[in-house]
């Protein structure tokens, strides 16, 4: 009987029979979401595949028990779960639902969380229907940017608030190595473990489950698979690909070339393939979070979108596992790392290429200044100092308004005056510990 069959595969997911699992704490996701909650809105929850948006959701269970929520008010359901598939996609919301309140039995407004919705068809109409019936507060977790902006947005518009994740930052890295690092102070006392740590996240990067494996064969094979995972059920399964070498070639192109400027044109000319193609399986990659984009900064909004990107992978581990010469890569990991933790504090961010060409690695506008970036491993050596400090007077010339200038790098933190130009230079493990 299909009733009996939805709820066996509900009830292994659920914890109204079974006990909730240990899972590691991410305060600043679980703050935003415990917050936005309070709106009452459509909560979604989105960001590359299994980056941890599953065990957020099992961490809001905990919170809204401990708030004295029955768990018998909560239904979760993961469509990842391959079971569900033996049943009608249009009508497959509504058979859950109906079947968890008859078997269930829960007394008064219920909590549903949906994980990896984007697997259902038309489910946005689904959660439209249940927002505008009910008092039933809606969690929504899926692996596709574009899916939930255009298409959500769309038939929501207005009613719900998203949370954007992105695997671990240092700092998590940290905590979930039983470290916790809050003064400079503490820095300089663990400063050797600390520096382990990092090399080994600058190396596997940050997906939660590579995190926790100490075996380094094991930490690839994770990654590899997730890479293969993401391009076949996140892109060729969703938009129905044939041509799967092309896809493979330019998705391992881009993430052994990361933190590089790429033009649409130069990379069409690379794989032989046509331009309308290459754009295509670009956009696919970026709304798989694969990899991420910035544009040039121009105070023309119309120079902005004609310029070649700025290409960034999700996650450094994930770009050294299909890369070759991971050692000669140092510096733009570095960069990545630094772009992922823009992104995690919500910044705005371009890059910057001055009229004689000097490169900025990151300009970040804020209320009242705009922030230069420059990442580089170190600046003792005379040439890369000069050639990463020089850029600075350049752009002091030609854009507007106040600036600060940075220098992210290995070496220790001062301040400088570089030709004229006052410039913070900061130790990397401080800027990924304590700046905010």
């Amino acid at each position: 009987m299909n009733k009996d069959k939805i709820f066996e595969i509900l009830n292994d997911w659920n914890f109204w029979f079974n006990p909730l699992p240990k899972t590691y704490i991410r305060k600043n996701y679980e703050d935003e979401i415990a917050k936005k909650s309070l709106a009452g809105e459509v909560i979604v929850i989105k960001g590359v595949r299994r980056s941890g948006k599953s065990t957020l959701l099992i961490n809001e269970i905990k919170r809204l028990i401990s708030e004295g929520l029955d768990v018998k008010n909560i239904l979760f359901v993961n469509f990842e779960d391959q079971r569900f598939r033996m049943f009608d996609e249009q009508t497959l919301l509504e058979e859950i639902k109906n079947v968890y309140l008859e078997y269930v039995k829960p007394v008064g407004d219920i909590v549903i969380m949906l994980d990896e919705v984007q697997n259902i068809k038309a489910w946005e109409q689904w959660v439209l229907k249940e927002y505008e019936l009910s008092n039933n507060r809606l969690y929504v977790t899926g692996s596709n940017s574009h899916l939930l902006s255009a298409e959500f947005g769309t038939a929501l518009g207005g009613r719900y608030l998203d949370i954007e994740v992105f695997p671990l930052s240092f700092k998590e890295y940290l905590s979930f190595n039983d470290m916790h690092i809050d003064t400079k102070a503490a820095l300089l006392h663990h400063k050797m473990t600390v520096q382990q740590h990092f090399n080994t996240y600058i190396q596997f990067g940050g997906f939660p489950k590579t995190v926790l494996l100490d075996d380094e064969s094991l930490k690839k094979e994770t990654l590899k698979s997730y890479y293969d995972s993401i391009l076949l059920k996140d892109i060729v399964a969703r938009y129905k690909l044939k041509n799967y070498q092309v896809l493979n070639e330019l998705a391992l192109f881009m993430l052994s070339n990361n933190a590089s400027i790429n033009a649409y044109n130069k990379l069409k000319n690379n794989f032989s393939s046509s331009f309308d193609t290459i754009r295509d399986y670009m956009e696919y990659l970026m709304n798989a979070y694969i990899i991420l984009s910035i544009n040039k900064f121009d105070y023309s909004l119309k120079k902005q979108i004609a310029n070649p990107k700025k290409f960034y992978a999700i996650d450094t581990g994930f770009s050294n596992a299909v890369s070759f010469n991971v050692s000669k890569k140092i510096g733009a990991n570095l960069e990545n790392i630094v772009f992922l933790e823009l992104r995690r504090r919500g910044e705005e961010i371009y890059y910057y290429k001055s009229e004689k060409g000097l490169e900025i690695d990151f300009l970040v506008p804020k209320e009242n200044v705009t922030e230069l970036i420059q990442v580089s491993v170190t600046l003792e050596n005379e040439e890369t100092r000069k050639r990463e400090l020089r850029v600075f007077k350049e752009a002091k010339k030609e854009l507007r308004g106040a600036l600060k200038m940075m220098l992210i790098t290995f070496d220790s933190s001062e301040n400088i005056v570089y030709d004229d130009v006052e410039i913070q230079i900061v130790n990397i493990l401080e800027f990924l510990l304590f700046s905010s």
